[in-house]
């Protein structure tokens, strides 16, 4: 899509968006309508969504041969098998949050991982209108959307199931499988092998000598033996997915039951999870229909299509396949039922903070090719962080780095810093390992998708141009979906300007330092991380940044002062992040510890001030005041103080 020359509306059509409030017919988009939803028809399908964590599609029915799923394989015979789904985030939370709203997470402002938003009061999660439409709906048993959810399931517990609905009561229920979560890889062989192996029969383990590495990974004996407990973990899921599919047999109601089988993103272990690569964001999806509903299926059972799919689909879809309208603020397009539309020509994804770690990268994806923004290409794509650096196989790794152990691919991904732009041949590179955003060839290519994502960020209002922290301060009393959507708050066109400077060279410092005084305090956060990003020690940078150091936003002042500090100019600002510190606001101040963390052992002047905070998120008993911010500033303030030799 030539999208200078295509209409707002054309775009929007292509991205499954809807540009206004109120239409019907316009296909492609989520239907809204002047009434409530209507109620099922007398004869409703049953749904049932079996939900797996952290794998990417290394099932036989994928072509696998190393794989061993039977009960996957036989399923998908039965049913359709998309080999272009893809999720939104390749992180639980916001991807979680997306398929239960129909809402990008950088819509609703819950791209961080984790948090609690608030949602306005128009965005319902679609099983309450599956609810008001008289299914029953139950939650088996993870939930984790990044906001506190109300009325959203008749039961969410460990032992939710269908078998708890009224006789003849249509249901909706979702079983999800932890088995493959990227935790359950670690610990001692005996530990696994008495949690997992032990459960599978000896020709249904995975010899790791013959696993087909993909070329990122170093070929370790390590290496091997984590992969081979990863299949061995999805053939246990394999399992798990039989007896399911077998109490729905022996209910009687395999024949008027829908069935969805996909991961919430991708492998669990570097290189895929919290990448906005195919390895992070590419899941397996295969849908059975019963041969009451073969008509509601695109093709015959057994056959696999390339449509391409995004989570923010499936809530619509969802909705489409019981007969119920679509309300107009859900963002994606059903692709099956009596609102399916024409296939989307691209997938978008995001990659916001994961636990302590910020980040600020997006994509786009059509059939073919991918592009990813990399909106802090100063930052590694593996930054310091206390969950993933305990597993085994990131030790592992960062000990094949430090011993120089790694070919140039391999390298790629443990690089000090990321390119601003990457642009992938997935047909010619499914790895996404040869960035092509500097072939002459490709530069029309290039050019598209910069737009697409461009427009894809103004239209969907991606709340990611704001700090966390700014985004919460701007959106008090309101929710962040309805502060990005007026523009006295919001000048959304104004900050992604500034945010492209991040990364493009010293001949901006002149514009950024004029940046520098603007009136919207997220232009000047961005110019500060721009000139943060070059390093420059010329006076001019230096007094501007210093004059930020009395900001009225916090996040302008503690950048500033990261800056400073990493260019050895301590004594002004080590007092403005150790006040932050003491903010009220925990978004706040996990910003200030990160800062913190990254300069070092300059920030020894202030430790005491360090282990103050450290106990101001903690309970008496030693745990956390909450398992998201306050856990992650202790995460951060733990590293600050390992590097100032505590």
């Amino acid at each position: 899509m030539d999208t200078n020359k295509n209409t707002r509306r054309d775009f929007l059509k292509a991205m499954g968006l809807c540009a206004f409030p109120m239409y019907i017919g316009i296909s492609g988009c989520a239907t809204a309508v002047r009434r409530s939803a209507h109620r099922v028809s007398k004869d409703k399908p049953n749904i049932l969504w079996i939900t797996c964590e952290d794998i990417s599609p290394y099932l036989g029915c994928y072509g696998d041969s190393y794989a061993k799923t039977p009960n996957m394989d036989k399923f998908a015979k039965e049913g359709v098998l998309y080999t272009k789904a893809f999720a939104t985030a390749s992180v639980c939370a916001p991807a979680r949050s997306c398929l239960v709203t129909g809402v990008y997470a950088t819509s609703t402002g819950t791209q961080h991982l984790r948090s609690d938003v608030k949602l306005p009061k128009q965005i319902k999660c679609f099983p309450e209108r599956l609810r008001s439409a008289g299914y029953y709906c139950s939650n088996n048993y993870k939930k984790d959307y990044n906001f506190t959810d109300v009325n959203v399931w008749d039961e969410s517990s460990q032992t939710a199931h269908w078998r708890r609905r009224k006789p003849g009561q249509p249901f909706f229920s979702v079983f999800n499988f932890t088995s493959t979560h990227q935790g359950q890889i670690n610990g001692s062989d005996e530990e696994f092998f008495d949690k997992y192996t032990s459960k599978l029969k000896p020709e249904e383990r995975h010899d790791g000598s013959l696993i087909p590495l993909p070329p990122y990974y170093p070929d370790t004996p390590f290496v091997r033996k984590i992969w081979a407990r990863y299949y061995n973990l999805i053939t246990f899921m394999d399992k798990q997915v039989g007896d399911l599919l077998s109490q729905l047999e022996a209910d009687g109601l395999a024949d008027n039951t829908i069935v969805f089988f996909f991961s919430d993103h991708g492998m669990g272990i570097p290189r895929f999870k919290r990448t906005l690569y195919d390895s992070g964001l590419n899941v397996p999806l295969i849908i059975r229909f019963p041969e009451r509903y073969r008509h509601l299926s695109p093709l015959k059972a057994g056959r696999r299509t390339d449509r391409l799919v995004s989570f923010v689909d499936f809530a619509p879809t969802v909705l489409s396949l019981a007969g119920l309208s679509i309300p107009g603020y859900m963002q994606g397009r059903a692709f099956l039922g009596v609102w399916a539309g024409p296939p989307r020509e691209y997938v978008f994804g995001a990659a916001s903070r994961v636990d302590e770690a910020y980040e600020m990268s997006r994509s786009v994806r059509d059939k073919r090719f991918k592009y990813i923004r990399n909106y802090m290409p100063h930052l590694p794509y593996v930054q310091p962080s206390e969950y993933p650096d305990r597993a085994e196989i990131m030790q592992e790794l960062r000990r094949a780095v430090a011993e120089e152990k790694l070919s140039s691919v391999q390298k790629l991904h443990w690089a000090p810093t990321k390119p601003i732009e990457e642009l992938y041949d997935t047909s010619a590179d499914p790895h996404e390992v040869n960035n092509l955003a500097d072939s002459s060839s490709l530069r029309k290519i290039l050019g598209r998708l910069r737009r697409v994502h461009h427009q894809w960020m103004v239209e969907t209002h991606d709340t990611g141009l704001l700090s966390e922290a700014e985004m919460h301060i701007r959106a008090e009393g309101s929710t962040p979906y309805e502060m990005a959507r007026q523009i006295s708050k919001y000048p959304q066109r104004r900050i992604l300007a500034a945010a492209d400077l991040v990364g493009k060279g010293p001949n901006n410092i002149p514009r950024l330092i004029r940046l520098l005084s603007d009136s919207d305090s997220a232009v000047r956060y961005w110019a500060v991380v721009a000139l943060s990003a070059l390093g420059s020690d010329a006076p001019p940078v230096i007094k501007a940044l210093t004059e930020r150091l009395e900001d009225s936003s916090p996040n302008v002042r503690f950048a500033a002062a990261g800056a400073l500090c990493k260019l050895g100019l301590c004594e002004d600002a080590l007092p403005v992040l150790a006040e932050g510190l003491e903010d009220e606001r925990e978004e706040t101040v996990l910003y200030a510890a990160r800062e913190i963390q990254s300069i070092g052992n300059k920030a020894r002047p202030i430790v005491q001030q360090i282990k103050d905070a450290q106990g101001r998120y903690k309970n008496p008993d030693g745990t956390y005041k909450n398992n998201n911010h306050a856990m992650f500033i202790d995460w951060a303030l733990k590293y600050a103080l390992e590097n100032c030799g505590e």
